[in-house]
């Protein structure tokens, strides 16, 4: 007789109890639905500097690159600009701030170059005459997410106060080939339109365009591209002044900002208009002078050779000279000198005996100016 199987031991039946619990409770580490990632978190602003510039606060920092996890962000990230004001004791009052802007990632990367952001709240006019002297707070935060802002930026502080109009006038024009001559008219009163403190001084930017981007730039100088930024060129306690340091054919916007003193510092108007230029060389070299001509005998017989010099330009652009000869006395006359000459004499050996010839020369310069002729030099050849 067969002995029957013996019952199955508590060991055996403990794997098969647990793996239907598992089942009756939806699995045991089953994989589910992904977990989407968690958006990244912006590193802090760190170098927050603010300076009042017209009637705005220009605010300067880097923007961030790279998430509180050291991983480089993706995009830009949009920014948010709080202000504050301080307690009676002069310590910050963190119950004062409030969002003043928000830039969104698209249009703040308009306002960065090689990663340093430079962005300008506007302030109302008449809120800078009616608090003068004031103390304005700022920090900034970022975000790429709207559920993750970043920590606050360090804070700063800047003192409002009200600034000159805009100067609206600027004009800018070349006068010769060494000068661009920059005019405007003072402001008289604040930008809200009180009386204004005496200017200290006028302080003149320039900066290069990339030729193809000044239309847009007039539009808007945002969208200005700068080969060189708008950078301060001088200070002048007069409505005009002269710029000698310029290059033809290059793109030029000027700006001028009045300068008066306050809190202890001089403080700027906003931008006056923008003026662009673009000189060309129209100015043709000095004309030649000191023209001589020498007759000498030819390598044949009864042939004569007249020798042209005179003295050379001092143009440091100069390209060369030509020489015309005529045999009326009011008539420039024949080119005889296609290629231009880079030395001050010319030789020439298809004179004609006992003809006349008037003699003159021009200077031409790298743009191709050509000067007036000099004085004709009249010859009688034997």
């Amino acid at each position: 007789m067969a002995k029957p199987n013996p019952p199955a031991t508590p060991t055996l039946l403990l794997p098969l109890f647990s793996i239907l619990l598992c089942w009756l409770a939806g699995g045991c580490g089953a994989p589910g639905e992904p977990t989407p990632p968690s958006p990244p978190i912006p590193v802090a602003i760190t170098d927050l500097t603010a300076k009042q510039v017209g009637d705005a606060v220009l605010l300067e920092f880097t923007l961030p690159r790279k998430s509180t996890l050291g991983l480089r962000l993706t995009e830009s990230p949009t920014l948010e600009i709080w202000r504050g004001a301080l307690r009676p004791d002069g310590s910050p009052n963190p119950r004062s701030f409030h969002l003043v802007d928000t830039v969104p990632g698209p249009v703040l990367s308009g306002y960065v170059r090689d990663g340093h952001a430079s962005f300008a709240d506007p302030l109302q006019p008449d809120e800078l005459r009616e608090r003068a002297g004031n103390i304005a707070i700022y920090r900034l935060r970022t975000r790429v997410s709207e559920r993750k802002d970043s920590a606050n930026s360090n804070e700063v502080s800047v003192a409002l106060y009200p600034v000159p109009q805009r100067i609206s006038d600027l004009q800018a024009h070349v006068t010769n080939e060494k000068t661009i001559h920059l005019s405007w008219t003072a402001p008289t009163a604040t930008s809200a339109g009180a009386q204004l403190p005496p200017i200290a001084e006028f302080h003149v930017y320039r900066g290069e365009l990339d030729p193809a981007s000044a239309e847009a730039a007039g539009k808007d100088l945002h969208a200005a591209v700068w080969r060189v930024p708008l950078l301060l060129l001088a200070s002048t306690s007069t409505v005009e002044y002269q710029d000698s340091t310029f290059d033809f054919d290059r793109t030029y916007a000027y700006v001028v900002r009045s300068a008066i003193s306050e809190g202890g510092s001089l403080l700027e108007s906003g931008d006056s208009n923008v003026a662009f230029l673009t000189p060309k060389d129209v100015f043709p070299p000095a004309t030649p002078h000191d023209v001589v001509v020498a007759i000498s005998p030819g390598t044949m017989a009864r042939s004569f050779t007249a020798e042209v010099s005179w003295a050379i330009n001092l143009e440091t652009d100069l390209a060369g000279y030509r020489v015309y000869r005529s045999e009326s006395e009011n008539a420039r006359g024949q080119l005889l000198t296609p290629d231009l000459l880079s030395t001050p004499s010319f030789r020439d050996s298809t004179v004609v005996s006992s003809q006349r010839y008037w003699y003159t020369v021009t200077a031409v310069d790298r743009a191709g100016n050509e000067s007036a002729p000099s004085a004709a030099i009249l010859v009688q050849i034997p």
